[in-house]
Protein backbone atom coordinates (compact mmCIF):
# COMPACT_ATOMS: atom_id res chain seq x y z
CA UNK A 1 0.00 0.00 0.00
CA UNK A 2 1.08 3.83 -0.79
CA UNK A 3 2.78 5.65 2.13
CA UNK A 4 2.11 9.08 1.63
CA UNK A 5 4.80 10.00 4.08
CA UNK A 6 7.69 7.79 2.86
CA UNK A 7 8.88 10.02 -0.07
CA UNK A 8 7.14 13.40 0.96
CA UNK A 9 10.33 15.09 1.99
CA UNK A 10 11.78 14.39 -1.42
CA UNK A 11 8.80 15.38 -2.91
CA UNK A 12 8.52 18.92 -1.06
CA UNK A 13 12.40 19.28 -1.50
CA UNK A 14 11.65 18.93 -5.50
CA UNK A 15 8.19 20.73 -5.45
CA UNK A 16 8.70 23.69 -2.88
CA UNK A 17 12.01 24.83 -3.67
CA UNK A 18 14.35 26.43 -6.13
CA UNK A 19 17.61 26.95 -7.01
CA UNK A 20 19.24 30.88 -7.23
CA UNK A 21 22.53 32.50 -7.76
CA UNK A 22 23.33 35.88 -6.18
CA UNK A 23 25.57 37.28 -8.36
CA UNK A 24 27.44 40.18 -6.62
CA UNK A 25 29.78 42.53 -8.74
CA UNK A 26 30.78 46.49 -7.91
CA UNK A 27 29.97 49.90 -9.57
CA UNK A 28 31.37 48.74 -12.62
CA UNK A 29 30.32 45.58 -12.96
CA UNK A 30 33.08 43.74 -12.28
CA UNK A 31 32.53 40.34 -10.25
CA UNK A 32 33.47 40.39 -6.58
CA UNK A 33 34.85 37.19 -5.12
CA UNK A 34 34.38 36.84 -1.20
CA UNK A 35 31.58 38.85 -0.85
CA UNK A 36 29.78 37.49 2.19
CA UNK A 37 25.93 37.07 1.87
CA UNK A 38 23.21 36.50 4.09
CA UNK A 39 20.33 34.64 2.37
CA UNK A 40 16.91 35.01 4.99
CA UNK A 41 13.55 34.06 3.47
CA UNK A 42 10.98 36.49 4.66
CA UNK A 43 7.76 34.86 3.50
CA UNK A 44 6.15 31.65 2.57
CA UNK A 45 5.18 31.56 -1.71
CA UNK A 46 3.09 29.03 -0.45
CA UNK A 47 -0.11 29.79 1.61
CA UNK A 48 -0.37 28.82 5.17
CA UNK A 49 -3.07 30.41 7.06
CA UNK A 50 -5.94 30.52 9.91
CA UNK A 51 -9.34 32.54 9.84
CA UNK A 52 -8.78 36.06 11.82
CA UNK A 53 -12.14 36.23 12.82
CA UNK A 54 -11.43 37.09 16.92
CA UNK A 55 -8.32 39.39 16.62
CA UNK A 56 -9.60 42.54 18.03
CA UNK A 57 -12.10 40.70 19.96
CA UNK A 58 -8.99 40.34 22.45
CA UNK A 59 -8.13 43.81 24.19
CA UNK A 60 -4.26 44.78 25.62
CA UNK A 61 -2.46 41.93 25.95
CA UNK A 62 -4.47 39.22 24.98
CA UNK A 63 -4.99 41.21 21.88
CA UNK A 64 -1.06 41.49 20.98
CA UNK A 65 -0.32 37.60 21.73
CA UNK A 66 -2.72 36.67 19.67
CA UNK A 67 -1.82 38.51 16.90
CA UNK A 68 2.22 37.97 17.51
CA UNK A 69 0.84 33.92 17.35
CA UNK A 70 -0.85 34.48 14.21
CA UNK A 71 2.00 36.23 12.40
CA UNK A 72 4.44 33.64 13.80
CA UNK A 73 2.85 31.02 11.85
CA UNK A 74 0.43 32.37 9.45
CA UNK A 75 0.28 34.47 5.92
CA UNK A 76 -2.79 34.02 4.81
CA UNK A 77 -6.19 34.91 6.66
CA UNK A 78 -9.92 34.03 5.87
CA UNK A 79 -12.02 36.77 6.97
CA UNK A 80 -15.76 36.35 7.91
CA UNK A 81 -18.61 37.64 4.96
CA UNK A 82 -21.21 35.17 6.59
CA UNK A 83 -24.81 37.52 4.96
CA UNK A 84 -26.38 37.60 8.25
CA UNK A 85 -23.47 38.39 10.51
CA UNK A 86 -22.38 41.00 7.85
CA UNK A 87 -25.47 42.61 7.58
CA UNK A 88 -27.96 41.39 10.42
CA UNK A 89 -29.83 44.34 10.21
CA UNK A 90 -30.67 45.31 5.93
CA UNK A 91 -28.51 47.95 4.67
CA UNK A 92 -26.05 48.48 7.35
CA UNK A 93 -23.11 46.20 6.39
CA UNK A 94 -20.24 45.35 8.72
CA UNK A 95 -17.49 47.09 6.22
CA UNK A 96 -15.50 49.47 8.52
CA UNK A 97 -14.80 45.86 10.85
CA UNK A 98 -13.62 43.84 8.02
CA UNK A 99 -11.59 46.99 6.23
CA UNK A 100 -10.10 46.93 9.52
CA UNK A 101 -9.51 43.38 10.09
CA UNK A 102 -8.04 43.64 6.27
CA UNK A 103 -5.96 46.69 6.48
CA UNK A 104 -4.42 44.72 9.57
CA UNK A 105 -3.51 42.02 7.68
CA UNK A 106 -2.13 44.17 4.23
CA UNK A 107 0.28 46.26 6.75
CA UNK A 108 1.85 42.86 7.53
CA UNK A 109 1.27 41.14 4.14
CA UNK A 110 -0.77 38.27 5.21
CA UNK A 111 -2.66 37.48 2.01
CA UNK A 112 -6.54 37.90 2.73
CA UNK A 113 -9.65 35.73 2.02
CA UNK A 114 -12.87 36.44 2.42
CA UNK A 115 -15.42 33.72 2.95
CA UNK A 116 -17.99 33.33 2.54
CA UNK A 117 -19.87 35.36 -0.23
CA UNK A 118 -23.30 32.98 -0.67
CA UNK A 119 -24.44 29.74 1.64
CA UNK A 120 -27.51 28.48 3.07
CA UNK A 121 -26.54 29.17 6.38
CA UNK A 122 -25.93 32.01 8.51
CA UNK A 123 -28.83 33.66 6.61
CA UNK A 124 -30.78 36.69 7.77
CA UNK A 125 -33.85 36.85 9.22
CA UNK A 126 -34.56 39.68 7.32
CA UNK A 127 -33.84 38.25 3.80
CA UNK A 128 -36.47 36.68 1.59
CA UNK A 129 -37.09 33.31 0.62
CA UNK A 130 -38.52 33.61 -2.71
CA UNK A 131 -36.07 32.98 -5.19
CA UNK A 132 -37.27 36.14 -7.86
CA UNK A 133 -36.49 37.97 -4.97
CA UNK A 134 -32.97 36.89 -3.25
CA UNK A 135 -31.25 36.00 -6.59
CA UNK A 136 -30.64 39.53 -7.69
CA UNK A 137 -29.90 40.37 -4.18
CA UNK A 138 -27.29 37.85 -3.63
CA UNK A 139 -25.95 38.61 -6.94
CA UNK A 140 -25.64 42.11 -6.24
CA UNK A 141 -23.88 41.71 -2.77
CA UNK A 142 -21.20 39.47 -4.68
CA UNK A 143 -20.86 42.56 -7.15
CA UNK A 144 -20.59 44.68 -4.06
CA UNK A 145 -17.88 43.28 -1.42
CA UNK A 146 -15.67 41.91 -4.55
CA UNK A 147 -15.79 45.60 -5.75
CA UNK A 148 -15.40 47.26 -2.71
CA UNK A 149 -12.87 45.19 -0.85
CA UNK A 150 -10.66 44.56 -4.78
CA UNK A 151 -6.70 45.44 -3.35
CA UNK A 152 -7.48 44.17 0.04
CA UNK A 153 -9.29 41.21 -0.59
CA UNK A 154 -8.59 39.31 -3.70
CA UNK A 155 -9.33 35.91 -3.06
CA UNK A 156 -12.96 34.81 -2.47
CA UNK A 157 -14.88 31.55 -1.05
CA UNK A 158 -17.59 32.37 -3.77
CA UNK A 159 -20.37 29.94 -2.80
CA UNK A 160 -20.05 27.24 0.38
CA UNK A 161 -21.61 23.68 0.77
CA UNK A 162 -23.94 23.48 -1.96
CA UNK A 163 -24.35 20.08 -2.18
CA UNK A 164 -26.37 20.21 0.91
CA UNK A 165 -28.37 23.64 0.13
CA UNK A 166 -31.53 21.84 -1.22
CA UNK A 167 -31.82 20.71 3.13
CA UNK A 168 -32.53 24.15 4.09
CA UNK A 169 -35.86 25.90 3.26
CA UNK A 170 -34.26 29.69 2.63
CA UNK A 171 -33.90 31.20 -0.24
CA UNK A 172 -30.04 29.98 -1.12
CA UNK A 173 -31.66 26.48 -0.68
CA UNK A 174 -34.66 27.11 -2.75
CA UNK A 175 -32.37 28.54 -5.88
CA UNK A 176 -30.50 25.91 -6.16
CA UNK A 177 -33.68 23.61 -6.31
CA UNK A 178 -35.09 25.97 -9.13
CA UNK A 179 -31.43 25.79 -11.50
CA UNK A 180 -29.55 23.10 -9.95
CA UNK A 181 -26.37 23.02 -8.26
CA UNK A 182 -23.62 23.76 -10.84
CA UNK A 183 -25.48 26.64 -12.68
CA UNK A 184 -26.22 28.40 -9.41
CA UNK A 185 -22.44 28.39 -8.61
CA UNK A 186 -21.78 29.15 -12.24
CA UNK A 187 -23.66 32.25 -12.23
CA UNK A 188 -21.94 33.34 -8.69
CA UNK A 189 -18.21 32.78 -9.89
CA UNK A 190 -19.61 34.58 -13.10
CA UNK A 191 -20.62 37.48 -11.38
CA UNK A 192 -17.21 37.51 -9.23
CA UNK A 193 -15.42 37.32 -12.19
CA UNK A 194 -17.21 40.28 -13.67
CA UNK A 195 -16.91 42.57 -11.23
CA UNK A 196 -13.12 41.64 -10.61
CA UNK A 197 -10.94 39.79 -13.63
CA UNK A 198 -7.77 39.56 -10.79
CA UNK A 199 -9.98 38.69 -8.15
CA UNK A 200 -9.13 34.72 -7.07
CA UNK A 201 -12.19 32.31 -6.88
CA UNK A 202 -13.11 29.33 -4.74
CA UNK A 203 -16.12 27.04 -4.40
CA UNK A 204 -15.62 25.14 -1.19
CA UNK A 205 -17.35 21.98 0.60
CA UNK A 206 -16.84 20.02 3.80
CA UNK A 207 -19.02 17.02 1.74
CA UNK A 208 -16.22 14.81 0.40
CA UNK A 209 -18.71 12.78 -1.96
CA UNK A 210 -19.84 12.06 -5.31
CA UNK A 211 -21.83 15.15 -5.20
CA UNK A 212 -18.69 17.36 -4.55
CA UNK A 213 -16.85 16.01 -7.58
CA UNK A 214 -19.83 16.52 -9.62
CA UNK A 215 -19.78 20.25 -9.06
CA UNK A 216 -16.80 20.80 -9.85
CA UNK A 217 -17.05 18.06 -12.90
CA UNK A 218 -19.76 20.62 -13.98
CA UNK A 219 -18.07 23.57 -13.45
CA UNK A 220 -15.22 22.71 -15.50
CA UNK A 221 -16.98 21.55 -18.20
CA UNK A 222 -18.79 24.64 -18.28
CA UNK A 223 -15.88 26.44 -18.04
CA UNK A 224 -17.22 28.69 -15.14
CA UNK A 225 -14.00 31.02 -13.75
CA UNK A 226 -13.34 28.61 -10.69
CA UNK A 227 -9.97 29.24 -9.75
CA UNK A 228 -9.41 26.40 -6.93
CA UNK A 229 -10.91 24.10 -5.31
CA UNK A 230 -11.96 24.64 -1.62
CA UNK A 231 -11.95 21.19 0.77
CA UNK A 232 -12.58 21.69 4.31
CA UNK A 233 -11.01 18.73 6.63
CA UNK A 234 -12.85 19.23 10.02
CA UNK A 235 -11.63 16.19 12.03
CA UNK A 236 -14.50 16.68 14.95
CA UNK A 237 -15.03 12.45 15.09
CA UNK A 238 -11.89 11.01 14.18
CA UNK A 239 -8.75 11.57 12.38
CA UNK A 240 -8.16 11.53 8.86
CA UNK A 241 -5.64 8.56 7.88
CA UNK A 242 -2.38 9.75 5.85
CA UNK A 243 -3.92 7.38 2.58
CA UNK A 244 -7.37 9.01 2.89
CA UNK A 245 -5.53 12.42 2.57
CA UNK A 246 -3.53 11.28 -0.57
CA UNK A 247 -6.68 9.69 -1.80
CA UNK A 248 -8.77 13.32 -1.51
CA UNK A 249 -6.44 14.93 -2.46
CA UNK A 250 -5.82 12.63 -5.81
CA UNK A 251 -9.38 12.98 -6.36
CA UNK A 252 -9.85 16.43 -6.58
CA UNK A 253 -6.32 17.04 -8.51
CA UNK A 254 -7.72 15.19 -11.74
CA UNK A 255 -9.95 17.95 -12.59
CA UNK A 256 -6.71 20.86 -13.24
CA UNK A 257 -7.27 22.96 -10.81
CA UNK A 258 -5.46 23.54 -7.49
CA UNK A 259 -6.80 22.67 -4.54
CA UNK A 260 -7.02 24.73 -1.08
CA UNK A 261 -7.47 22.84 2.35
CA UNK A 262 -9.54 25.89 3.46
CA UNK A 263 -10.78 24.73 6.90
CA UNK A 264 -8.15 22.05 8.64
CA UNK A 265 -9.60 21.16 12.59
CA UNK A 266 -8.14 18.56 14.17
CA UNK A 267 -8.85 18.20 17.62
CA UNK A 268 -6.84 17.30 21.13
CA UNK A 269 -9.48 15.48 23.31
CA UNK A 270 -11.43 12.37 23.69
CA UNK A 271 -13.64 11.71 20.60
CA UNK A 272 -17.73 11.45 20.31
CA UNK A 273 -19.13 9.53 18.08
CA UNK A 274 -21.73 12.16 16.72
CA UNK A 275 -24.08 14.46 18.63
CA UNK A 276 -23.87 16.00 21.17
CA UNK A 277 -20.48 16.94 21.86
CA UNK A 278 -19.30 16.93 25.18
CA UNK A 279 -19.51 20.59 26.57
CA UNK A 280 -16.61 21.56 28.16
CA UNK A 281 -14.84 19.71 25.84
CA UNK A 282 -11.00 19.83 27.31
CA UNK A 283 -8.46 19.31 26.17
CA UNK A 284 -6.11 16.77 27.48
CA UNK A 285 -2.08 15.89 27.58
CA UNK A 286 -2.82 12.41 25.42
CA UNK A 287 -4.88 14.55 23.05
CA UNK A 288 -2.21 17.52 22.70
CA UNK A 289 0.53 14.87 22.12
CA UNK A 290 -1.84 13.21 19.44
CA UNK A 291 -3.11 16.05 17.71
CA UNK A 292 0.89 17.15 17.35
CA UNK A 293 1.83 14.11 15.73
CA UNK A 294 -1.16 14.62 13.38
CA UNK A 295 -0.82 18.00 12.56
CA UNK A 296 3.06 16.96 11.43
CA UNK A 297 1.98 14.27 9.19
CA UNK A 298 -1.24 15.92 8.14
CA UNK A 299 0.90 18.93 7.04
CA UNK A 300 3.47 17.42 5.66
CA UNK A 301 1.48 14.86 3.30
CA UNK A 302 -0.48 18.37 2.04
CA UNK A 303 2.75 20.27 1.66
CA UNK A 304 4.08 17.70 -0.66
CA UNK A 305 1.44 17.34 -2.96
CA UNK A 306 1.43 19.22 -6.24
CA UNK A 307 -1.83 20.66 -6.56
CA UNK A 308 -2.03 21.97 -3.05
CA UNK A 309 -1.53 25.56 -2.70
CA UNK A 310 -3.01 26.37 0.82
CA UNK A 311 -4.09 24.90 4.15
CA UNK A 312 -5.95 27.21 6.65
CA UNK A 313 -6.53 26.25 10.38
CA UNK A 314 -9.88 26.58 11.88
CA UNK A 315 -9.54 28.14 14.46
CA UNK A 316 -6.24 29.42 16.42
CA UNK A 317 -7.31 28.98 19.96
CA UNK A 318 -9.68 26.30 21.48
CA UNK A 319 -13.54 26.29 22.39
CA UNK A 320 -14.71 27.64 18.79
CA UNK A 321 -16.31 25.54 16.24
CA UNK A 322 -18.65 23.25 18.68
CA UNK A 323 -16.70 23.82 21.52
CA UNK A 324 -14.13 21.24 20.54
CA UNK A 325 -10.41 21.86 21.65
CA UNK A 326 -9.18 22.02 17.94
CA UNK A 327 -7.13 24.91 18.62
CA UNK A 328 -3.55 25.26 17.83
CA UNK A 329 -3.45 26.99 20.90
CA UNK A 330 -5.77 26.83 24.59
CA UNK A 331 -7.97 29.41 24.91
CA UNK A 332 -5.91 31.26 27.81
CA UNK A 333 -3.79 31.59 24.24
CA UNK A 334 -0.59 29.58 25.44
CA UNK A 335 0.67 27.21 22.45
CA UNK A 336 -0.10 23.35 22.23
CA UNK A 337 3.01 20.82 21.10
CA UNK A 338 0.82 21.01 17.81
CA UNK A 339 1.64 24.63 17.46
CA UNK A 340 5.17 24.47 18.70
CA UNK A 341 5.50 21.74 15.90
CA UNK A 342 3.96 23.55 13.12
CA UNK A 343 6.73 26.21 13.88
CA UNK A 344 9.44 23.96 13.77
CA UNK A 345 8.16 23.13 9.93
CA UNK A 346 7.11 25.88 8.59
CA UNK A 347 10.14 28.48 9.68
CA UNK A 348 12.49 25.74 10.53
CA UNK A 349 12.40 22.83 8.17
CA UNK A 350 10.26 23.99 5.38
CA UNK A 351 12.05 28.04 5.44
CA UNK A 352 15.89 28.82 4.43
CA UNK A 353 17.99 31.03 6.41
CA UNK A 354 22.25 30.82 4.70
CA UNK A 355 24.97 32.57 4.62
CA UNK A 356 27.38 31.92 1.51
CA UNK A 357 30.75 33.46 0.37
CA UNK A 358 31.42 34.43 -3.27
CA UNK A 359 33.75 32.89 -5.52
CA UNK A 360 35.68 34.06 -7.94
CA UNK A 361 32.84 34.93 -10.05
CA UNK A 362 31.16 36.78 -7.55
CA UNK A 363 28.85 34.06 -7.30
CA UNK A 364 26.75 32.19 -4.51
CA UNK A 365 24.13 29.83 -4.94
CA UNK A 366 21.49 27.63 -2.98
CA UNK A 367 18.53 26.08 -3.09
CA UNK A 368 15.48 27.74 -1.29
CA UNK A 369 11.86 27.36 -0.62
CA UNK A 370 9.63 29.93 -2.99
CA UNK A 371 8.67 32.88 -1.74
CA UNK A 372 10.52 36.21 -0.53
CA UNK A 373 13.73 36.94 0.45
CA UNK A 374 16.14 39.63 2.04
CA UNK A 375 19.33 39.49 0.81
CA UNK A 376 22.14 40.96 2.25
CA UNK A 377 25.71 41.52 0.71
CA UNK A 378 28.87 42.77 3.39
CA UNK A 379 32.10 43.58 1.39
CA UNK A 380 34.55 45.28 3.66
CA UNK A 381 32.96 48.28 5.36
CA UNK A 382 29.82 48.46 2.69
CA UNK A 383 26.90 46.70 3.08
CA UNK A 384 23.92 46.35 1.17
CA UNK A 385 20.21 44.73 1.50
CA UNK A 386 17.94 44.16 -1.31
CA UNK A 387 14.96 42.10 -1.97
CA UNK A 388 14.13 39.40 -3.99
CA UNK A 389 11.21 36.56 -4.69
CA UNK A 390 11.81 33.73 -5.47
CA UNK A 391 9.33 30.97 -7.83
CA UNK A 392 11.67 29.29 -10.03
CA UNK A 393 15.48 28.78 -10.76
CA UNK A 394 17.04 32.33 -10.54
CA UNK A 395 20.03 34.95 -10.94
CA UNK A 396 19.48 37.40 -8.25
CA UNK A 397 21.77 40.27 -9.02
CA UNK A 398 23.54 42.48 -6.46
CA UNK A 399 25.93 45.93 -7.72
CA UNK A 400 27.27 47.54 -4.79
CA UNK A 401 28.50 51.24 -5.34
Amino acid sequence: MFNPLEQANARIEKLRKARATVRVVDASGKPLPRARVSINQTRHAFLFGCNLYQLFEYQGDQHERYAELFTRLFNYATLPFYWGGYEFEQGKPQRENLERLARWCQQRKITTKGHPLVWHEVYPRWAPNDVATVRPMLLERIRTLVSQFRGLIDIWDVVNEVTVSERFDNGVGRWVKQVGMVPMVAECLETARATNRRARLLYNDFNISPEFEQVVQGLVERRAPLDAVGIQSHMHWGDWTMERTWEVCETYARFGKPLHFTEISIISGVFTKGEPHPRPWNSTPEGEARQAEMVEKFYTVLFSHPAVEAITWWDLPDGQWLGAPSGLVRADLSPKPAYERLAKKIKGDWWTTTTLTTDAQGRASFSGFKGDYKVTVQVGRQRIEREFNLTQNTTWQVQLR
